[in-house]
């Protein structure tokens, strides 16, 4: 599924701040300290059948929904907010918020809401009233919390490949992703051993995807392994093995992985590293151990892929998704979700 687009990146800079307005269409007031150094940002918005999420990339702003803006726009939708940056402010009802780097927190846009941030890249997830009615007692018990919890911090690592899957769905998965959202949250903003059950290939699937970034960013690391996982994932040695069982292990998984990356730089016409120092970057200790896990891997000697990149050159373009019209706006995306 492809997202719609709304930039401000390709307009005159005094004219950026009122177009990112615009996109708001009286959901929120924005407001900045200095509009004439421009407003370059950028939303991405995904319309999934009962639910919305959105990627904005924006400079430091205050947002303001106001009790007359409520009023106008009576959209009352729970937002579940991840940012790269602190937010703090006023989220209605004389609740406060204060919330650290990447942690996640619950809003309402049936409330007024006042908000601070610095520039940031974050995930938002709109869910409306009507579809998710069963998790209203919880969802409106976090308004203005920070979900500064190990499921707290699941539920941001299982956005975030929310998002990264969202490529590879179509329209048939729309319903079977609800009812996967919809135990997630029941899950994560209200542990306990039922939800936690109704929820366990979510769980164990995020929890994957987590230990799959953390290992793909310590590939050079001769220290990677189990320790390290378990340390930075948070979970026990019993919890990674079940989660790697069907992959032969763990450590089986890693060297996957370490021989993939390897296949990357190797393919890559560009890269002239010699093959023995591909090797040893990946923590391979000697080049004939690498050339033979290689081999028996992906079925070609290491010299066999690097002579094929050197032949065949080329370059794949990845095509933008187009950018959304003007007269499309945040609050006509939240109105249609069911």
């Amino acid at each position: 599924m492809q997202p719609q687009v709304f930039s401000t990146k390709d307009l005159p800079q005094g004219r950026q701040l009122d177009a990112w307005r615009s996109w708001f269409d009286g959901l929120f007031d924005v407001s900045v300290d200095d509009a004439s150094q421009g407003f370059a940002a950028t939303s991405e918005n995904w319309a999934l059948g009962s639910f919305g999420l959105s990627r904005v990339a924006a400079p430091p702003l205050r947002a303001l929904r106001t009790p007359a803006l409520v009023r106008r726009n009576p959209i009352d939708h729970w937002n579940i907010a991840i940012g790269h940056e602190r937010t703090y402010g006023e989220v209605g009802r004389g609740r406060s918020i204060d919330v650290p780097a990447r942690t996640p927190f619950v809003v309402s846009l049936g409330h007024e809401l006042a908000s601070a941030r610095g520039g940031d890249t974050r995930l938002q997830m709109y869910l409306p009233r009507d579809a998710f009615y069963e998790l209203a007692p919880a969802l409106d018990g976090a308004i203005g919390a920070s979900l500064d919890t190990p499921m707290g911090h699941l539920l941001a690592d299982f956005l975030i490949a929310l998002e990264q899957t969202l490529p590879e769905l179509s329209e048939a998965d729309l319903p079977g992703l609800q009812s996967a959202v919809t135990a997630m949250l029941r899950a994560c903003v209200v542990p306990s051993p039922n939800n936690d059950a109704m929820a366990a290939n979510q769980i164990a699937a995020t929890r994957r995807e987590r230990v799959r970034r953390i290992v793909n960013a310590n590939l050079h690391d001769g220290a990677l392994g189990p320790a390290m996982i378990c340390q930075r994932a948070g979970i026990s040695r019993s919890q990674l093995y079940r989660l790697f069982e069907t992959d032969g292990g763990v450590v089986k998984f890693i060297l996957s992985c370490r021989l993939s990356k390897a296949a990357s730089l190797l393919s890559d016409p560009w890269n002239a590293d010699p093959i023995h120092l591909v090797a040893y970057s990946l923590c391979f200790e000697d080049a004939s151990q690498f050339s033979r896990a290689f081999k028996r891997e992906f079925g070609a000697s290491p010299s066999d892929v690097r002579h094929n990149a050197l032949l065949f050159q080329g370059m794949n373009l990845r095509r933008k998704p187009d950018m959304v019209g003007e007269e499309q706006t945040l609050r006509h995306l939240l109105t249609r979700l069911a």
